[in-house]
């Protein structure tokens, strides 16, 4: 879809996207900051019941291009509407409806497969609002607008839970009410004219270093998501208070350096944005591994700390991958699915690096987990190398405009 110049309707589908992305991450926060106690108090399952979850949980991420695919008759602003609601379903159904473990586990389904379905929405979304040039700085935006939202979202979980003892289902219904409002706010947006030529499902030899990105950036992710918490928890020993701390400065950083990133990539480009977060990847990785061993203890968690701070901001590199597919993509139509792509095979391998890397863990140490995360981050800094963005001094892919 093409806006005018200073269009009205550009302003008005930024504020009502800008709106979805904060309701969904308060929301999300509101239902991660509570799960684990909710299943705790509700189920009282064991830890091998808790870990199968994940299966459900994680499914979702590599059916989305699938999914995308058979909702492609819609635009991707409805689509994300319809992942809204799914989310406002799943998360109410579950706490609401749930009378065996199984039903659970199917709402639990519901409720990820709308959550996933969103996260290469978010992105193709804003790459449809932004003006030619300005991509990286709508994303980054939109990342420190979902952070904040987060932060509250957490504080709020945080003040109901301990102040005012807030049931389990009275938050989950509260958290479908605001994805509830994020669908309307999506919906709310003007329609694109769709392109009745895209392809519902793409996969292209064209694209295959965005693929090969997307799964290194699986594996890097699932590092930090899975195995960075567990250093602090398990090695220093450190308690479920300093966790959260540790959220709260990552969220405090998002918001204030994300428009920063966001603004980096236009200005630097998206070359030099992915090498440079492979490089710095590497100390990181590099600390999380050997820093107890390096250093005293007290200053060894410190400096893990910063680590992990500093892996939460790299995470946020990853917008240069999506402006950069805009830029290769050979039509307009492809940007969708090709992100959506991305996110399922980003799901396989991150699913298969967590169970190896814990392989790893138990029969090595976690030092060698770190070291491999290391040797992504190399492998991820060469494959950045090959990064050519089209000349587009002359035409714009995407309008097939004259730019000057």
């Amino acid at each position: 879809m093409e806006y005018l110049v200073g269009s009205p309707f550009r302003r008005r589908d930024e504020g009502l996207y800008f709106l979805a992305v904060m309701a969904g991450g308060l929301a999300v926060a509101m239902v991660d900051s509570s799960f684990n106690n909710f299943l705790a108090a509700t189920w009282d399952i064991s830890g091998l019941a808790r870990s199968s979850l994940e299966l459900p949980r994680e499914l979702p991420g590599f059916l989305n291009a699938f999914v995308a695919a058979l909702l492609a008759f819609l635009p991707g602003r409805r689509i994300g509407a319809f992942s809204f609601l799914l989310q406002a379903l799943g998360i109410y159904l579950l706490a609401s409806f749930s009378a065996t473990f199984g039903h659970m586990t199917f709402w639990l389904f519901t409720y990820s497969l709308g959550l996933h379905l969103f996260l290469p929405l978010q992105q193709s979304i804003a790459l449809e609002l932004a003006s030619s040039g300005a991509e990286g700085a709508l994303l980054g935006k939109a990342n420190a607008l979902r952070n904040l939202a987060q932060i509250a979202g957490g504080a709020f979980v945080f003040i109901a839970f301990g102040f005012f003892k807030l049931s389990f289902a009275a938050n989950f219904l509260l958290a479908a009410l605001v994805f509830a409002a994020g669908a309307l706010a999506l919906f709310g947006m003007s329609r694109p004219v769709r392109d009745k030529n895209a392809e519902a499902l793409v996969f292209k030899r064209r694209y295959g270093l965005f693929y090969i990105l997307s799964i290194l950036y699986g594996t890097r992710k699932q590092l930090f998501i899975t195995f960075a918490p567990w250093v602090i928890v398990s090695v220093y020993h450190k308690p479920t208070s300093i966790m959260a701390a540790l959220y709260f400065a990552g969220g405090i950083a998002g918001v204030l350096f994300q428009p920063f990133i966001g603004r980096a990539v236009d200005k630097r480009g998206e070359r030099f944005m992915l090498g440079l977060e492979a490089l710095l990847l590497i100390p990181v990785c590099f600390f999380y591994g050997f820093a107890k061993i390096i250093f005293p203890e007290a200053i060894a968690f410190i400096i893990v700390c910063l680590c992990y701070v500093a892996d939460s901001l790299l995470l946020s590199f990853s917008v240069a991958r999506s402006v950069w597919m805009k830029k290769i993509a050979e039509k307009p139509g492809d940007i969708a699915p090709t992100l959506a792509m991305g996110v399922s095979i980003d799901h396989i391998f991150s699913i298969a690096v967590a169970l190896l890397a814990g392989l790893l863990w138990d029969k090595f140490g976690y030092q060698w987990v770190f070291l491999a995360g290391a040797g992504i981050a190399v492998i991820n800094f060469i494959a950045t190398r090959f990064v050519r963005v089209p000349d587009t001094s002359a035409v714009d892919p995407l309008t097939a405009e004259k730019t000057t």
